[in-house]
């Protein structure tokens, strides 16, 4: 029902690509200025710098990219509401999601929601914690899963799930043998972590700074950009890494790795929702409703009772 010429626009603006634009939208390169063109003859104004290959908002633009974004979101709350008068769940449903939450948390979860709402259209992306956070104060998803522990100001979050970081290192390659270590012990073995902007580096480094130690002082090898790739690592190194409960469980059946016990120090976080304030709409809620009572149902460990207000 929306103007499509206004989807055509908020993409290329999003994109700064009319090539990413097409391919986003499934519409050829030429009709993506077609109907930039008529936006720019309806309104007499230039909405794009063209600069060789590569474009960038001008004034009007900018204002019409403001626009586009909040008359898109209310089109998106039209259509399902619209359709709920009819007890039929239909819309746009744009996820954003923590690595260790899309890969080790959201998959059953996103398969049992597919099955029940097939017709809404739902799109996931995979990102650290900081990211998801930026791509929801850019309006390009609707609702954000995080596991930091530093909360923005200006957006909502709600605790869903409660998570537990663990110490682990491989059996096969000699890794931590002791089922606990003291704090000086663990100061000295060799480490790997998750990058920086990461919800699990963020969580670690909150309960060092309860002890009064800095990240600086650990014997930190290396910083990789997700926990498959520590995972993988450890397999083959005596390494020691801090990982999701969540992300080891099937290496801890088989007996690949083996978590090993800090005195006194323990990682523990929450995963969280995250939306802007007074800005979630129906799609995001009944999400919001479906993972508490899916987690609920299938008696997850960790889970937290409750649902959005």
């Amino acid at each position: 029902m929306s103007d499509f010429r206004l989807k055509v626009f908020y993409a290329v603006a999003k994109n700064l690509s009319f090539t990413k634009a097409s391919q986003e939208l499934f519409v050829s390169q030429p009709a993506i200025t077609k109907h930039i063109h008529e936006l720019e003859s309806l309104y007499q104004v230039r909405l794009f710098n063209r600069l060789g290959n590569k474009i960038s908002l001008t004034e009007a633009g900018r204002v019409l990219l403001e626009y586009s974004e909040r008359i898109l979101a209310e089109y998106r709350r039209l259509d399902y509401s619209m359709h709920l008068l009819h007890n039929e769940y239909s819309g746009q449903l744009r996820l954003g999601a923590s690595t260790t939450i899309a890969q080790y948390v959201l998959p059953p979860i996103l398969a049992e929601y597919t099955r029940q709402y097939p017709k809404i259209k739902l799109t996931l992306i995979e990102t650290n914690s900081r990211n998801v956070e930026q791509a929801l104060q850019e309006h390009s998803i609707d609702l954000g899963m995080v596991e930091g522990v530093f909360r923005l100001p200006n957006l909502r979050y709600e605790a869903f799930l409660c998570d537990e970081l663990v110490p682990v290192s491989s059996i096969q390659e000699g890794g931590e043998p002791e089922e606990e270590i003291s704090f000086e012990e663990f100061r000295q073995i060799p480490l790997i972590l998750r990058e920086r902007g990461s919800g699990t580096l963020d969580a670690i480094e909150a309960v060092l700074a309860e002890k009064g130690v800095k990240l600086s002082s650990l014997n930190v090898r290396m910083h990789l950009g997700s926990t498959e790739g520590i995972k993988s690592f450890l397999k083959h190194s005596p390494c020691l890494g801090i990982v999701s409960i969540f992300a080891i469980r099937r290496e801890l059946e088989e007996n690949v790795f083996r978590i090993t016990d800090i005195a006194g120090l323990h990682f523990q976080r929450q995963f969280c929702f995250v939306s802007q304030q007074g800005q979630e709409d129906g799609t995001a809620l009944n999400f919001i409703h479906f993972v508490f009572r899916y987690l609920q149902e299938h008696r997850i460990p960790g889970r937290i009772k409750g649902g959005t207000k």
